[in-house]
Order: C-alpha cells, then structure tokens, then sequence
C-alpha cells in the first residue's frame, strides 16, 4: 500500500476514535477590597484574594481575579458572563469575595422576610451619594440572578463570602469587621435583574452552595493569622482548595469534607470568634462534590492515583510557616522570655497589670507575672505548632453552650468523640501556661468519646485551648509525658515534635475564653 494512503488511513483512524472525556472543568471569580475611598479601609481582604488565587491557581483553575479600585460592577458582572458563557454542564464556577458587605430597605416590597436587602460593597459606593453610586453594589437578587444563569446551563457554583451583614461582638478584639453601616434610605426602582433575582429563594436552587464566614448574628472580624490581618474563612478555604480538605485524596472535596475542614480551622484560626455558615444548611447528598482538584484529567481517573500517591503527604510544622517563635511587644521593663522573637502583629503582655494579650486583642491572661510569662509564651507557641497540624488534618470537637466568651459561674460541656485513628490524646493548655492532662485512648483498651460534663467557670479568667489530637502512631510516650505533673508546653512540644511531626494525626482546637463578667 502506498505510504500516502498509510498515512491517510492513519489520520482517518485518529479522527474517527474518540479521545478521553475530560473531567469537569472549574472557573475562579475572585474579589478582594481593602480600600474604601467613602468608607472604613480594611486590612486583610486583598491578601484574602491573592491567597485564594494562588491556590486555584495552582489547582489548575481559569481564575479571573479583581482587588481594590478593579473591582468595578460591571466588569465584575461582565467576567461573570464570560465564565458562565465558557462553562458546560458539569462545570463549576466558584465566586469568592472578601470585603465589607451591608444591609438596606429592601428594593422589592414584601421581598424580604427582615425587610432588608445584603449587599456586596464595592469601592466605588458612597452611601452620602447613593442614588448616583448605586451601580457599585452587588444585591442579593442579583446574585441570584447570576446564579440562575449558571444553574439554568447545568453548571454548578460555589459562592465564598468572606463578609458580613450584621451582628454584634462580644470579646474586645482590635481586628476590623467586614460589614459597613446600612444604608437608611430607600434606593432607586430595582434593575430587571434584580426583579428576576427576587423571584428566585436560595431554597430553589438545586446546584448552587453558599458558604458564609459567620452566622447572620455575627460579625466577621479580620483575625491575626501568620502575624498578618487576614480573613479566616478565606485562609481556610484556600488551605482546602490546595488539597488540604480533599480527606481520602481522591482530586474531589465533597460538601462535608469542606464543612468538616472550614469549621473546624475557622474555629482554629479565629480563636472562635465566628461559626462559617453553609446554605442549603444539610449538604444535598453524602457524595455531593463541591470542587473538583483534577481539572483536565480523564473522567473516572483518581486523583491520588494520577499523581502516584496511595496516602496523603503530611508537612511538617515548619514547612507550613510555624518558626517555633512569637512576635511579642513588652509594655513596662522585664527580661524577654525565649521564643518570643517572631514579626508581625504582636502579642503584648503589660508587665505592671499582668495581662497578656493576643494579637486580635483578647486577654488571654490575667496576673501573668515574671514567673508565668515564659509558660505562657511557650503555650502559644505550642498552640501555633498544633494549628499548623490541624491544617492539614482537623477534627472535631464541641463546646456548648456555643458562645464566643464566658463569665463566671457559666456551666459547659465538652464533647471529643471517637476519631477515625485508634489513638486519642486530650489535653488543656490553660490560660497560665499550664499543660493539663485529661485522657489518653490508646489502641487495644477500652475507649469511647470524651466528655467533660457540667464545667463550671472559675478563675483564672483568659483563653484555654482544649486540645483533641486522633492518630495511629504510637502515642505512649507522649501520654507519660503529659502524666507528669510537672510537664510544661516546650516538653510536651518536643515529645509532639519528635512523635507527631510530619506524620498522620487529626488535631481539633478547641478555645475556651471566659472572664469575671460579660
């Protein structure tokens, strides 16, 4: 056969035989504002989005991404468009913001059960000139136009609001909240979008899942994180997007392997300042995936697989950032404590008060004299080593009443359930820097969930940590540890270090901040 039909007949076969059928693809609309020219500037929302841009970025995502005077309504709606357009069913487009959000009189009478509207609020808003500048807002019905555009195709979508509408903070943190005063006056006549929006509930939606950085009655606070103000939510659902809250490594997190994460490290790293809050509340089934970390691969390829990895790699502390040091600012005259030479936002201890402070602004000591201080500094130094652990692999636990502060004579209860490891350790870190040991679970012997039933506030009053820590290392050496009564967080940090460090352990943070009154 002449060697021109050869390479005919070889090109008719290739064109003839199907390729592969590629996974779902999945888009990026990522938004952050720090400056507001009309209004209180905030601090971490442009980190927020950088941070959330890298990870989709590196998973493979189409990200299209606008911060500070970018962010303009239209060219915000417009890139929303384009996404939509580009996206096939099957598809995922996840819209991140971080930023100041409010409330005003609803624009469609009756639309609301509050009588009020939420909004995103873009730089370019000014409330004293509202009616000229209401084009650089984003309203709830307009999102859910946005959102019906997507679903109509088949695409789902996955909004991240980093954000916050209303509420009122207990604890006197320094940290800025991410919500702007309402707007009082009733706004022009509804654009058509807005009008459509309206007729669509969230309850409607079948392949849209909103994820909140706080419950409607809290604020969301900018929280200290790596010694920079940042958003917690944002941190956390970037930290899941790079793998993290993908749990069996399969290139997919469903909807609960991204509760399970969210809640537990926003909890972690806002020192329970906020609780997220997911819509439709009940994920829609046990295997709904939420995103997918496999752009590009054949459908039915696993992850893990793909990348030639049977179990999850697990960094050691350092390489995620923990320097075993904290930026700490003495006000008075004292010997500095060691470790206590980190940068950025400062913990600062008041050497004539006694009180200790956390970056956010929380007492977390009260009488912390020359003689408690280089407890306390060496218990928050533990305290970042486990919340890098926890970043990686958290757990669960719960305190309740769920409160973010409790006073004295308050009565809790505390709650460690079974873990998905045989080995179970828990442990306080108090408020004075002491280390208590309140149970170890160890494989072969008895074991169930732990409970701390009926705790009554006392004092010292400042910020505890109860500490849950799941693994199938050996964890033996670390209980004797923990058992002797003289114990200190840098020995208990060695015994972590060496045992845990770098390998498979579930960590759960929970704090516990209390005071004499509210």
């Amino acid at each position: 056969m002449p060697g021109h039909l050869y390479r005919l007949l070889a090109l008719s076969l290739a064109v003839a035989l199907p390729g592969p059928v590629l996974a779902a693809q999945t888009y990026g609309l990522v938004v952050g504002v720090d400056q507001y020219p009309n209004d209180v500037s905030l601090d971490g929302a442009v980190r927020d989005a950088e941070d959330v841009y890298r990870a989709m970025s590196s998973a493979g995502f189409e990200v299209v991404k606008f911060t500070n005077e970018q962010a303009r309504k239209d060219d915000i709606r417009k890139a929303w468009t384009d996404l939509v357009a580009k996206a096939a069913a099957g598809d995922t487009i996840i819209f991140t913001y971080a930023g100041h959000g409010a409330q005003m009189p609803e624009l469609i009478a009756g639309d609301e059960a509050d009588g009020l509207d939420e909004f995103l609020q873009l730089p370019g808003f000014d409330r004293n000139r509202a009616a000229e500048t209401f084009n650089e807002i984003i309203v709830d019905n307009e999102m859910n136009a946005w959102f019906g555009e997507a679903e109509s195709k088949g695409v789902h979508v996955l909004f991240v609001s980093d954000s916050c509408f209303s509420g009122g903070m207990s604890r006197s943190v320094s940290g800025k909240t991410r919500l702007a005063p309402a707007v009082t006056v009733k706004l022009a006549a509804p654009s058509q979008e807005a009008v459509d929006g309206a007729k669509v509930k969230e309850i409607d939606f079948k392949q849209v899942t909103v994820l909140a950085a706080s419950l409607e009655s809290q604020p969301t606070p900018e929280v200290i994180i790596d010694g920079e103000p940042r958003g917690a939510l944002s941190w956390s659902f970037a930290r899941a997007v790079e793998g993290s809250a993908d749990r069996d490594d399969d290139g997919v997190i469903t909807r609960i392997e991204l509760e399970d994460y969210i809640f537990s490290n926003v909890k972690n790293r806002s020192e329970a300042l906020q609780v997220p809050n997911f819509m439709p509340q009940v994920a829609r089934s046990e295997s709904e995936v939420v995103v997918r970390l496999t752009r590009g691969l054949p459908a039915g390829t696993d992850g893990g697989a793909a990348a030639g990895t049977t179990t999850k790699l697990v960094k050691p502390a350092k390489d995620l950032g923990w320097t075993g040091q904290i930026a700490l600012d003495i006000t008075g005259t004292a010997e500095r404590p060691n470790n206590a030479e980190g940068t950025g936002t400062p913990f600062r201890w008041d050497v004539e008060s006694g009180v200790f402070y956390t970056p956010n602004g929380d007492v977390a000591g009260e009488n912390v004299g020359a003689d408690r201080i280089q407890s306390v500094v060496d218990k928050f130094v533990l305290l970042d080593f486990l919340k890098a652990m926890a970043s990686q692999n958290p757990g669960s636990v719960s305190l309740k009443p769920v409160r973010d502060i409790y006073a004295a004579g308050d009565r809790l209860r505390f709650d460690a359930p079974p873990g998905r490891y045989p080995n179970m350790l828990v442990f306080n870190l108090a408020n004075t820097g002491e280390v208590q040991f309140l149970d170890m679970q160890a494989a072969g012997t008895e074991s169930g969930q732990f409970k701390l039933t009926d705790v009554e506030v006392v004092k010292p009053y400042g910020a505890d940590h109860l500490i849950t820590i799941w693994t199938a290392e050996p964890v033996d050496v670390i209980g004797a540890v923990l058992a002797d009564p003289k114990v200190t967080p840098q020995t208990l940090l060695q015994a972590l270090m060496t045992r845990l460090d770098g390998k498979e352990a579930s960590v759960a943070i929970q704090p516990l901040y209390t005071r004499e009154t509210l």
